[in-house]
């Protein structure tokens, strides 16, 4: 049966290529090696680009600069919770555009990988699965459940057919070589047994039998059935093998750096080591890369899952969250692309020989028929350099690199050798005036009947507010005797309540008493706390408030958030009281969500107060409200929110996203490109708040008159929110006199340079700025790093004076590194290199400022 089904499967496949392709030839298949697109074998690099997480104006930038690094492919998830919010009502607006993203990649001239999932993980809310889904009476995810897979197969031929409807799958003339079905199950497969591995081989054949002309994959699912290509995700994947030897070696998430939650650290991944993990895993026979993301974007409304998980994707990604290149590691993997495909005729063409350089050092050479050389020189040693033989050459690794040689012979790439520069980021005062800041107090003291419904007993959160709000009111009353001890000069009683995620504050009479937060790796905790009582009747209101959905573990979608119990009072005279199982009174969502205060029109239905009145009462549940007019410029824009506590943000109506000023703790200790990366290993921020910009679209502004609305939780100061612009204000670079560089190879040569090309030093301001002063320059052996760099005992005493002639006044420019450039040799018999910092300025405003020689 199982040869039967692999049988059916392939003819299945291969007739869908053939159907699709009668318009026009086109076509995409596979074998051991590679893809291939129209009979071709390609080595393909691909980027994560997640639609949702920008705006429609962002789009086509974003993807130019993807085309730009490199890239042939780019990768998107399809978000199944935005674009079907309710049972059969479709959403494919703005920033769920689906086709209009796909063809603005068609448009630059690129192929999309379509992952459909429809489960995505991806640190979104509730894994990409719309709430409503629980409901389905029956259902149980991603297993064998006929609810479920009925739903599931639904979505996905929605997506399918209105792929097809827009020819945008290959086999149509359209963009999308690559579809994925399901993600990273293999774990939760073999968790459940027979019944996960029937929903794996379902979800297959039926993807499958959709007919799209082009391969589908599974990642993390080596059980993948034919003719499904099982792929890779991880920092590393060069020691992956596909579950058939006529699959090809797909990577489907390189991890580019490492998601943040709030109250944890920034993670940096070096792109040294980024690149060393995607040149091993060409160099094994690896032959399609996705960086995940290369540009990560911004979670904005609700959409954040984990929970926990900051408003920020920005992922470290070589695009940052705001659409800017983050420098070097964008423009040292353009290199590492740029010297791949000079190896790809040899790398499509023939397996590796590996040969042994030394302990920790290998050489892999591939050697087509037709004459094609490339070989990959490695240095697994994470202490030492390594000088090794090879091809009757000398050649010099440094620990923890792969050097890249297109014609066996000369170096063109080596990962640990850095040339591009370093852009130094700022965020800037965008001179907008925050105008009127007003506020308003959400009152817990009276409820609107209409909305509330009251009942014995505790409910979980999410049923009862379907996931449309973050909060639920939890209420009930005590009466408390007046003989009571604690009344007369005695201990106040103590409150208890367990929750099951993710954060809760605590009212006693219309005041404050408390609050208490869970984690992404612990939601649930305990609040205990003193609580100030009176005689007669108290009213204790607990504002739980959810900090997104779980988006993975097995079955989450049974996962409890919320207050749960117990909730009991200690202290008293009769000893403990469990109000668990008591009248509570709910109330989804606040007054102000519910008077649709985030909109401009809504703001009328309400007395607002000067915030100034506010700010000194530092009253929690606040909501605030100004106006700003738009910064000119274009560069892109954040909000500082440093001043507040923990909420929402709002502007012209559309949600920016959950803030909350908690600061990171973690291991901050520096960072090592050597060795095997994990996200604990090279951390930013520690005792800073984990996000304080948060990002702000220009295609949401008018030039003026923009409503900025803030709901604070804990309380804060709105007068020091301020908007601020995002800009390149130094960039620096660093290159050796003998750094590889790609002009000393010609392709067409094959391994014959005329001469030698001295490599150079490119700086490069953004757009609107240019390099307005050198603050430090040094040719010789300088010291320290970008940011502090130092003379070092070797030094050219020309070198201000060139870089100054070569670059101020310029938006870009370019310095040789060579002895005669700089008059004469500093240091005879010592390799030398050349470190710069300038200062970037806007263009409009530039003068010339007095040099830097600190």
């Amino acid at each position: 049966m199982a040869t039967l089904f692999v049988y059916r499967m392939l003819i299945v496949f291969c007739l869908s290529l053939c159907l699709c392709c009668h318009h026009i030839h086109c076509s995409v298949t596979y074998d051991r090696k590679a893809l291939l697109i129209n009979g071709q074998r390609r080595i393909l690099f691909s980027g994560s680009i997640h639609y949702p997480r920008s705006t429609p104006d962002m789009w086509e930038d974003l993807i130019q600069k993807a085309k730009d690094g490199g890239l042939d492919v780019i990768e998107t998830y399809v978000f199944w919770n935005v674009h079907e919010p309710s049972p059969g009502n479709y959403n494919f607006e703005g920033r769920y555009d689906l086709v209009r993203f796909i063809k603005t990649i068609q448009k630059a001239g690129l192929y999309a990988h379509l992952r459909i999932g429809p489960y995505v993980c991806a640190e979104w809310n509730f894994g990409g699965f719309p709430v409503w889904l629980k409901y389905v009476p029956g259902i149980s995810f991603r297993t064998d459940n006929e609810p479920f897979k009925r739903a599931m197969q639904g979505f996905t031929e929605k997506i399918v057919n209105l792929m097809k409807s827009e020819n945008l799958f290959e086999s149509q003339g359209g963009p999308i070589i690559l579809s994925q079905i399901e993600n990273e199950y293999g774990a939760q497969s073999k968790l459940l047994g027979a019944a996960g591995h029937n929903y794996m081989t379902w979800a297959a054949k039926m993807a499958v039998e959709m007919g799209t002309g082009v391969p589908w994959v599974m990642c993390k699912e080596e059980d993948a059935p034919d003719p499904v290509i099982n792929s890779c995700n991880g920092f590393y994947c060069d020691a992956f093998t596909p579950n058939q030897p006529y699959k090809p070696t797909i990577w489907t998430e390189a991890w580019s750096g490492w998601f943040t939650e709030f109250g944890g650290p920034i993670h940096q991944r070096p792109v040294q080591d980024l690149a060393f993990a995607a040149a091993r895993f060409i160099q094994k026979g690896g032959s399609f890369i996705n960086y995940y993301m290369y540009h990560g974007g911004t979670n904005f409304g609700r959409s954040a899952g984990g929970p926990f998980i900051t408003t920020s994707y920005d992922y470290d990604a070589p695009i940052d969250e705001y659409g800017l290149i983050r420098q070097p590691k964008y423009g040292h993997l353009k290199e590492l692309h740029r010297a791949i495909k000079m190896c790809e005729r040899a790398l499509v063409s023939a397996d590796p020989i590996v040969t042994s350089l030394g302990g920790f050092q290998q050489a892999h050479v591939y050697s087509s028929e037709s004459g094609d050389c490339a070989a990959f020189l490695s240095n697994y040693d994470t202490k030492s350099a390594a000088r090794v033989l090879f091809n009757n050459m000398h050649y010099n690794l440094p620990p923890w690199s792969v050097s890249v040689l297109p014609d066996c012979r000369n170096v063109v790439f080596n990962t640990a050798k850095v040339g591009v520069q370093t852009s130094q980021m700022e965020m800037l005062p965008a001179n907008a005036e925050m105008f009127s800041w007003e506020s308003y107090f959400e009152d817990i003291s009276s409820l609107d009947d209409s909305s509330t419904f009251t009942t014995q007993g505790l409910l979980e959160q999410i049923n009862v507010t379907r996931d449309a709000s973050d909060y639920l009111w939890y209420i009930t009353s005590v009466d408390i005797g007046s003989s009571e001890s604690f009344l007369h000069g005695g201990e106040l009683p103590t409150l208890i309540v367990q929750s099951t995620g993710h954060a809760l504050h605590i009212f006693i009479n219309g005041q404050l008493s408390g609050s208490a937060f869970g984690t992404r790796e612990a939601r649930r905790f305990m609040y205990t706390g003193k609580v100030n009582l009176r005689a007669g009747r108290n009213k204790i209101a607990l504002l739980s408030v959810a900090v997104g959905l779980p988006n993975v573990g097995g079955h989450y979608e049974t996962w409890n958030t919320g207050i749960l119990g117990p909730v009991a009072l200690h202290g008293l005279d009769q000893g403990k009281w469990d109000l668990s199982w008591q009248k509570w009174t709910y109330q989804v969502g606040l007054r102000g969500e519910a008077m649709n205060l985030v909109s401009p029109n809504g703001i009328s239905s309400v007395e607002w107060m000067q915030a100034s009145l506010a700010v000194q009462r530092q009253q929690p549940l606040m909501w605030h409200k100004a106006y700003f007019n738009a910064p000119e410029g274009d560069e892109p824009l954040a909000l500082d929110m440093e001043g507040m506590g923990k909420g929402q943000i709002w502007i012209n109506g559309q949600s920016v996203g959950r803030y909350w000023t908690a600061y990171a703790k973690g291991d901050c200790n520096g960072c090592n490109y050597v060795g095997g990366y994990r996200p604990t290993k090279c951390q930013l921020g520690c005792g800073q708040p984990t996000q304080r910009w948060y990002h702000v679209p220009r295609s949401w502004l008018k030039p003026t008159q923009n409503f900025l609305v803030i709901f604070e939780e804990l309380g804060g100061n709105p007068s020091r929110i301020s908007l601020v612009k995002r800009s390149v204000t130094s960039v620096c670079a660093e290159v050796a006199e003998y750094h590889p560089t790609i002009k000393n190879w010609h392709i067409e040569s094959y391994g014959k340079p005329e001469e030698f090309h001295s490599p150079k030093v490119h700086l490069r301001c953004s757009p609107g700025h240019t390099i307005s002063s050198i603050k430090f320059a040094s040719f010789g052996t300088p010291l320290g790093t970008c940011g502090s760099y130092q003379q070092g005992p070797c030094h050219s005493p020309t070198s201000y004076d060139i870089l100054e002639k070569k670059c101020v006044g310029k938006q870009r420019c370019a310095v040789t590194i060579s002895n005669s450039n700089f008059g004469v040799d500093p240091c005879p018999n010592v390799l030398k290199r050349l470190s710069v910092e300038a200062i970037c300025s806007p263009t409009t405003s530039t003068t010339m400022q007095p040099n830097w020689r600190g």
